[in-house]
């Protein structure tokens, strides 16, 4: 039996193609309900928690084919093809969805991220979490502080402190922090995949952020010849995020025009 991802609906059925999202790792699709509310007006939005995160399953596999599955098992739940946003880990997901499984998707739409290995690692923020006394912890803020006396970047901080979940019977992280761990080189990496997307695809940039480089671009486009980058100034990694209002400017703009 196919194992569905927890998700979320937003707004109703339109002539328009259903968006979906996909987060990145450390996210939830709890992370996106506000820009999900903003793209539902004329819409139906549907944001996923991706497996080992949030409410969705924990498995100890995770690489970039088992999560395009997840996704593949979602669009086909919902009677797809449908518009697929997704960031980071969720992008790269995507975009193995995409090269296989191309009649799933309409429009592809990439969130800072690109389809190749990268050098770093997030083992240390796992371990950091791992390592955090959140028994007795009553607030976000109080785990946020904390992180960023190991962590020194507020921003990450504040992000990973979304992930905490408070409750009386219990403080947790929504994460698998095990099998995320495990599978790291998965994540840092990407699949060898020789088949292309020959839909539209648009990139998304932050202008400050080191995740789409001009040394990735001959990937990008041999996988995706029929694709765009789009660059939101001053923003980070976490552009939607860290300009939420440009960024919501930028989807809308893309999902506007003709295929």
């Amino acid at each position: 039996m196919t194992r569905l991802l927890n998700y979320n609906t937003y707004g109703e059925s339109t002539q328009h193609p259903t968006l979906l999202i996909a987060h990145g790792l450390f996210g939830s699709g709890r992370n996106w309900r506000a820009i999900a509310k903003r793209l539902s007006s004329d819409r139906q939005v549907i944001t996923v928690d991706m497996r080992n995160h949030g409410g969705s399953f924990w498995d100890t596999h995770h690489s970039y084919h088992d999560l395009a599955d997840d996704l593949a098992a979602i669009v086909s739940h919902i009677n797809g093809p449908v518009d697929i946003l997704a960031h980071s880990m969720g992008g790269k997901a995507a975009m193995v969805l995409a090269v296989r499984n191309p009649l799933h998707l309409h429009r592809l739409i990439i969130v800072d991220i690109a389809p190749v290995t990268y050098t770093h690692s997030h083992i240390v923020n796992i371990d950091i979490m791992r390592n955090l006394d959140i028994e007795n912890l009553t607030r976000r803020s109080e785990a946020e502080k904390t992180l960023n006396n190991q962590i020194h970047d507020p921003a990450t901080s504040a992000f990973l402190a979304q992930g905490l979940e408070l409750s009386e019977t219990g403080n947790r992280w929504i994460f698998n922090l095990d099998a995320l761990a495990d599978n790291m080189e998965d994540l840092v990496g990407f699949p060898d995949l020789s088949a292309l997307y020959q839909n539209e695809a648009a990139f998304i940039k932050g202008g400050v952020s080191e995740y789409i480089l001009p040394e990735h671009m001959p990937r990008i486009k041999q996988m995706f010849p029929h694709s765009s980058v789009r660059e939101i100034a001053g923003a980070g990694h976490w552009v939607h995020a860290e300009a939420t209002r440009q960024f919501i400017d930028t989807v809308t703009g893309i999902l506007a025009e003709e295929t």
